[in-house]
């Protein structure tokens, strides 16, 4: 700063202090020109920069969901991707991301799964000090989140978690620790509480997590903001270490906060210290005194996500060589599925974001393919619960009205489609949305029509649905405005004689709290067609008449979101069944799993192929087509355990019990679970196969971490130096993902995973290439926490380091004597 911090902070009056610690809107904060602040500009996300109120609706890139990137176990393209979200953050005018996502999949049923790394904390710990030195170091700043024990999205915003001292420090802790040592400038606080005797009603108010630990113990010197409505205190969350409420312009702060500094209930030299961190982050996005916040040049866009999802894709299993496909031996192909017809390229809430274009399985498949080869493209049957939003062609007459309350009308938005989620002026209290519906085709149609909060929805002046609840902000935080539920109404049309419905919807605008008023509403139509079983026999005789089957099986906007868990693993629909009965059609059949989170696969080890491919972001086609063919190969390696069955999941039940959520496995989270119990999973933890063959031929300490072996205080001295040799024994090209695990001793010391990820290493090597990579493993990986000292400490005994291709496919292992 051209001058200190105090000395800038002095100038302000208390008034105009607290007004800089409350967002403007919900994504812009206070600037203040006696300081020389600019206004500050966040965004959403994890999986895309969205952009403000005025530039969300752009094109926004959507890359491949966290998991997909994270699939790659490579913290330099994880580097290279915090370098372009630098850059559309920066053509956006965006100054701090709200990403990455550090909490860990504890359970694969997680609504936001697709939104975090991994079950493991090293490997998320690694990929998220990445992103955040590859964007910062760009100028735009990052804001990890959710800190901490945000693992489920049941009753998110009243839960506590209950974790116990040890598990807290080893698991949930180090990725936190890993981005504030990387330099992390924001940090955003979760709606939970944590359970550990404090009277902290959610984090935003515990002191001894925000100031004591992360601000002290850490040294955490940026911002802390609360994540969007958490913050509900004035006091207690000023006291505890809060620096900034979200969103704004409203909130408990304001007047209320300025009356407790006045009232000596808050020190105002807590208030200075917020708004000299915020000074400070200015000044690191280039918003202090001038903008200096200069466009950062990224890779291509439609190159670099295009590689970023194929890098991702996991191989898990490939009997008889189906994959790739020789393009020129094939004549045709059968592209099956509801996800072929309608791929699931991002996760549902915050993470969304809107790109102008997306890549289906189709158009890159038929890009990738010879102009000769013939495709085919069949759904299969249609797995969603709802029906799909009325097409715009079938809608004439729509206008909505706005009343005050006096029963004036007030001036609101044009909408044409059949999904409304309008905004809507502070003095609009009602709403009714008229609409027609001509449906031509003969049969039986079915109509939906829903809305969020107090409404009567009428067709042709007939009361077909209804609700007396009002709107809330839980209906957003809960994701309940996306899919609002309605009653199905059949409307049969002769033939030759269309029927045009009149539709009308009266309902409350909805006040959602910080995320303004709104009206939401959806017009849902589906038109006479084939039952399921009839799409799934069209399947079975496309598949019989093609060279290959690629059948593309997943979930949809229904099933991976914000707001809510899932209750099931399973495919959703008859999906399942349509694997098997078009495997059984084609003894070529290859199926690609489009899904951000674990689902099961019970038909996995009887199909030829099965690709995993993730949420692809709007290159998906092309990155899966990529694959398929084999212009790139797949690296991908899982992230997290895929279970055979419901029942040998360590967590299925992710539900508060008296509002509390008690981590009673500790420290035995993902594939230390399984391990610990002997279950043998579908597929380990960093499994993946390739299109190459791979050998590790050796592996040995290095000379000088032998030193490592003698305890200073407790703890050993210095890092562990593995050197691994490994050879590409196939035909092609590859990478392969070194994996490195601690296998503690057997005797002594508190209870400890079978085997702990230590460290990792992504190679790439030539057919018949031989390489060696060194692997560094932390003195730390070796220890445990005590939470009588409160300390870390290493026991003493003998130690081996697993050198491996999978958390179970251990090649060599290394003793190691420690005492």
């Amino acid at each position: 700063m051209t001058s200190e911090p105090n000395e800038r902070v002095a100038r302000l009056s208390l008034e105009d202090k607290v007004r800089l610690l409350t967002g403007r809107t919900g994504w812009i904060l206070h600037g203040n020109p006696d300081v020389g602040l600019l206004p500050i500009t966040v965004s959403d996300g994890p999986a895309g920069v969205r952009g403000t109120e005025a530039t969300q609706d752009e094109h926004s890139a959507s890359a491949p969901s966290p998991t997909a990137v994270a699939a790659a176990w490579d913290p330099e393209l994880m580097e290279r991707v915090g370098r372009f979200f630098a850059a559309e953050a920066r053509r956006k005018d965006v100054d701090v991301v709200l990403a990455p996502v550090l909490n860990l999949h504890r359970s694969p049923v997680g609504g936001r799964h697709f939104e975090c790394f991994s079950e493991d904390p090293l490997l998320t710990a690694e990929l998220g000090a990445a992103f955040v030195r590859s964007l910062q170091s760009a100028g735009v700043g990052a804001c990890p989140k959710h800190f901490i024990g945000n693992e489920t999205e049941r009753e998110r915003t009243a839960y506590h978690s209950r974790i116990d001292e040890r598990t807290f420090r080893e698991v949930y802790l180090p990725p936190f620790k890993a981005v504030v040592d990387a330099g992390a400038w924001m940090v955003m606080a979760a709606y939970n509480g944590v359970d550990d005797g404090s009277e902290a009603a959610s984090i935003t108010d515990h002191r001894g997590l925000l100031t004591v630990l992360l601000k002290g113990e850490l040294g955490f010197d940026g911002v802390v903001c609360s994540d969007w409505t958490a913050a509900r205190s004035t006091a207690p969350s000023a006291n505890a270490g809060t620096d900034l409420v979200m969103p704004g312009p409203d909130g408990p702060w304001g007047e209320a906060l300025v009356a407790a500094v006045r009232s000596g209930e808050v020190p105002e030299a807590v208030i200075d210290d917020k708004v000299a961190r915020l000074l400070r982050l200015a000044e690191r996005v280039g918003k202090l005194d001038r903008d200096t916040s200069p466009a950062v040049e990224g890779e291509d866009e439609r190159l670099l996500l295009r590689e970023v999802g194929s890098r991702g894709h996991v191989l898990l299993r490939n009997e008889g060589g189906v994959l790739p496909i020789a393009a020129e031996r094939v004549r045709s192909v059968a592209l099956i599925g509801p996800n072929a017809v309608d791929a699931y390229t991002q996760g549902g809430g915050s993470a969304h974001v809107n790109s102008e274009y997306l890549v289906s399985p189709a158009e890159g498949l038929r890009e990738a393919l010879p102009d000769d080869v013939e495709l085919t493209l069949v759904r299969g049957g249609d797995p969603r619960h709802h029906l799909p939003v009325v097409a715009r062609q079938h809608l004439t007459g729509v206008a909505l009205t706005l009343f005050d309350a006096a029963g004036a009308t007030v001036e609101g938005p044009e909408i044409a489609g059949g999904a409304l989620h309008a905004g809507a002026p502070k003095e609009a209290v009602r709403a009714v949305l008229d609409a027609e519906l001509t449906l031509t085709e003969p049969g039986t149609h079915h109509v939906e029509i829903a809305a969020v909060g107090c409404h009567t929805s009428r067709i042709d002046g007939e009361i077909v649905s209804g609700s007396a609840a009002p709107a809330s902000v839980d209906d957003i935080l809960e994701s309940r405005h996306s899919h609002p539920d309605a009653p199905r109404v059949e409307v049969e049309v002769a033939e030759g004689a269309p029927r045009t419905l009149r539709i009308g919807v009266e309902v409350e605008v909805g006040d959602f709290g910080g995320f303004g008023r709104a009206v939401i509403a959806q017009l849902r139509h589906q038109p006479p067609g084939m039952t399921v079983e009839e799409e799934i026999q069209e399947a079975v005789r496309a598949a019989e008449a093609a060279d290959v089957a690629v059948v593309v099986v997943g979930t949809n906007d229904e099933v991976e979101s914000e707001g809510y868990d899932r209750p099931t693993l399973d495919l959703p629909g008859s999906q399942d069944e349509l694997v098997r009965r078009v495997s059984a059609a084609n003894p070529n059949t290859v199926v690609v799993v489009n899904a951000g989170a674990p689902v099961l696969l019970p038909w996995l080890d009887e199909v030829p192929a099965v690709l995993w491919s993730w949420f692809g972001g709007h290159e998906y086609g092309h990155a899966l087509a990529d694959t398929l063919t084999g212009r790139s190969e797949p690296t991908g390696r899982l992230p997290w355990t895929l279970p055979r069955d419901h029942d040998d999941v360590p967590i299925m039940d992710t539900r508060p019990v008296g509002g509390v959520i008690t981590y009673d496995e500790g420290v035995f989270v993902g594939h230390r679970a399984y391990d610990r119990d002997g279950v043998e999973p579908h597929r380990p933890f960093g499994f993946g196969l390739g299109y190459t063959d791979w050998e590790i031929t050796g592996a040995a300490l290095a000379a000088d971490s032998l030193g490592a072996g003698t305890l200073v205080d407790g703890l050993a001295p210095e890092p562990l130096t593995v050197a691994v040799t490994l050879t590409n024994t196939g035909a092609r090209p590859g990478r392969h993902v070194v994996q490195v695990y601690v296998e503690p001793p057997a005797d002594g010391g508190p209870t400890r995973p079978v085997r702990s990820l230590a460290a990792f290493a992504s190679v790439h090597a030539a057919p018949g290439e031989e390489a060696t990579v060194s692997l560094e493993l932390p003195p730390r990986s070796l220890a445990v926490w005590d939470p009588v000292a409160h300390s870390w400490r290493t026991p003493e005994g003998t130690y081996h380091l697993a050198v491996g291709s999978s958390s179970r496919a251990i090649a060599h292992r290394l003793r190691f004597d420690v005492g």
